[in-house]
């Protein structure tokens, strides 16, 4: 993971770094609920949303890279990858349902269900 100087006086701006990117939060939310995915398994999850093959391998790298998501490689033929959440990944499922949770209330507020 690479810290910018600005991140490193503020963990909130380097929280914002790490999930910025339209797909990351569902990702983290679909690793969190299904333990272990494959790559197509994650694709499928997105019910065929705009979301590009391209932008999934971008969005695991960077995850992968800022140790949010793990991915392991098997030697077979033809070739298999599972990704699943870290120890770190882990610990954000709390500060995402807490998100769910405020979304709710601001929901109810504001009249949308």
């Amino acid at each position: 993971m690479i810290v910018n100087d600005w991140e490193k006086g503020c963990p909130l701006l380097l929280t914002q770094r790490i999930i910025l990117g339209k797909w990351k939060l569902s990702i983290i939310w679909f690793l969190a609920h299904n333990e272990v995915m494959r790559f197509s398994e994650l694709k499928r999850a997105f019910n065929d949303s705009v979301l590009t093959q391209k932008m999934l391998t971008q969005h695991l790298r960077e995850l992968e890279d800022d140790n949010l998501v793990f991915r392991k490689s098997y030697n077979e033929v033809p070739p298999r990858v599972e990704y699943s959440l870290t120890e770190m990944g882990k610990k954000f499922i709390p500060v995402m349902e807490m998100m769910e949770d405020w979304g709710k209330h601001y929901m109810k507020g504001i009249n949308w269900i």
